[in-house]
Order: C-alpha cells, then sequence, then structure tokens
C-alpha cells in the first residue's frame, strides 16, 4: 500500500473519530444541559399576557406568541423535553415563581436587583423605554410629563415602578395591577401616561384608538434569559442558545410573530 493511501486512510479514520467524539460531547452535553435546565422532565415557561416580550394573541387567528414563549418552545425542542407553559399576571410573579422552583425558564429585564434572584444569560435584545398617552392628552414630549398633578401609571413590582419616582421630581407614579388593568385605568381617567417598555406600550396602544406612544425614550432594557439560580452549570448551554438564536434568525423570527415594535439596533 502506497504511503499516500495510507495517509488518506489514516486521516479519514481521523476525521471519522472526530466526528463521532464531537457527536458523542454533543450529546452528552444536551444531556447534562436537560438534567439542569428541566430536571422535572419538561421545560416550564413562565409567561405573562400583553407584553411581545412575554406573551401576547395576535388579531385575527388567535395565536399565542412571544420571546418567552417562542424561545422557551425552541429551547424545549433542542432540550428533548416537553414545553410547559406557566402562566402568571406580570414578570415579577413570574420571577417570584422562578424563585418558588416552579418555573425554569424565562425572558426578563436583566437588572442587577433581579440577578440577585435569577441568573441571567448575555443581552438577548435590548428594547426602548418610554410613555403612552391617551389619544385627549395634550402631552407631547417627554418633558411634557413630570409636571405637577400628572399621574403616570406603571406595573406593579416592575423595574419601572423603582426607576421612575428617582427621575420624576412632580408627577405621581401610580401602580397598576398588570398592562390589562392599566388600559381600563385609562378608560376611567384614572392616568395621564404609562412607563414602561415600547414593545409593551405599543400592544397597550392597539387597544386604545388614538393612543401615542410618545418619541425618544427615557431608558433602555436589556432582556436576557433567565433560569432559576443554582443552575449556572447550564448556563454554558444557554449562552450558546442565545448566541444561535441572535444569528440563524430565531430571534427575528420570534420578534416578528410578536409584534415587537420599539427595540433598538445593535450598533
Amino acid at each position: 500500500m502506497g504511503i499516500a493511501m495510507k495517509i488518506g486512510r489514516l486521516f479519514a479514520s481521523g476525521m471519522i473519530a472526530m466526528t463521532l467524539i464531537a457527536i458523542t460531547s454533543g450529546g452528552a452535553l444536551t444531556q447534562d444541559a436537560r438534567d439542569v435546565l428541566a430536571p422535572k422532565g419538561r421545560l416550564r415557561v413562565g409567561v405573562y399576557p400583553g407584553s411581545p416580550t412575554s406573551m401576547v394573541r395576535q388579531p385575527g387567528s388567535g395565536e399565542t406568541h412571544g420571546l418567552s414563549l417562542d424561545l422557551g418552545k425552541e429551547l424545549a425542542r433542542r432540550l428533548g423535553v416537553p414545553f410547559e407553559q406557566v402562566n402568571y399576571q406580570r414578570i415579577a410573579d413570574v420571577l417570584d415563581g422562578m424563585k418558588a422552583g416552579d418555573v425554569d425558564f424565562t425572558v426578563s429585564n436583566s437588572t442587577p436587583l433581579r440577578a440577585l434572584d435569577v441568573a441571567f444569560s448575555q443581552t438577548l435584545l435590548s428594547i426602548e423605554l418610554g410613555y403612552l398617552v391617551p389619544a385627549t392628552s395634550p402631552i407631547a414630549t417627554d418633558s411634557d410629563v413630570d409636571k405637577p398633578g400628572m399621574r403616570i401609571g406603571v406595573t406593579q413590582g416592575s423595574t419601572s415602578e423603582r426607576t421612575l419616582p428617582k427621575l420624576l421630581a412632580n408627577a405621581t407614579v401610580v401602580p397598576a395591577q398588570n398592562v390589562k388593568y392599566a388600559v381600563q385605568m385609562f378608560e376611567h381617567r384614572e392616568l395621564d401616561a404609562y412607563a414602561t417598555n415600547k414593545p409593551t406600550l405599543f400592544e397597550m396602544s392597539d387597544q386604545m384608538p388614538g393612543a401615542r406612544v410618545l418619541d425618544g425614550r427615557w431608558g433602555e432594557e436589556h432582556l436576557a434569559v433567565a433560569i432559576p439560580k443554582g443552575r449556572e452549570s447550564g448556563m454554558e448551554y444557554v449562552r450558546r442558545f442565545v448566541t444561535e438564536a441572535q444569528s440563524n434568525g430565531l430571534l427575528a423570527k420570534a420578534v416578528e410573530q410578536a409584534g415587537l415594535r420599539g427595540s433598538i439596533e445593535a450598533k
């Protein structure tokens, strides 16, 4: 047998061995991640209604989509476990459910305070924070919001509830149970504006004829995948999942299906 042929066979054998090792390693990584990320044998995904970052119902088709919902379904598929949807009223409740051991996965604003209770991946997507005003409102710009007598709604337990009192010297911050209730508060003339991330504000505006999301922004949210504390050994798998979702069109598809508006373009 010629030297060239021997080298060719050795090379082929080596490539086959490396491929088998890669496949075995990938399978082992998935199995390890499955045990860590879905210890109950299913991926329990925490969602709340009214925000494209979590879950919204599409008019007409009635289908539900959202970043937490769609990305959670895809991660469950990759892990080879059933997907289980766990419903809450707001993100604060989802994170409480995660701390209680009832939720395995969600997408949330990754703040230092929340990082004390849950573990976050790298940033998945950044979105603007803004204000929504009703159709008859005289408010035209962000600077018109901070005036005596103005009632600015926020979601109870949200980052906005903690942040806005530090930014507004004159207006009053009014907590709302959830975004559905906030829309009702507008109808009853109990709010002059509402502050949260723009994807949620645009979703609310669709239910309020003539309502406007003001130009500009008073801050940003950096969304990331959240998993329970104590499962950091599965974070490498989650980080790879986020990176792939950003590059292979999965995130873009989830954004489109959820009708998410108000994201910040990566620079």
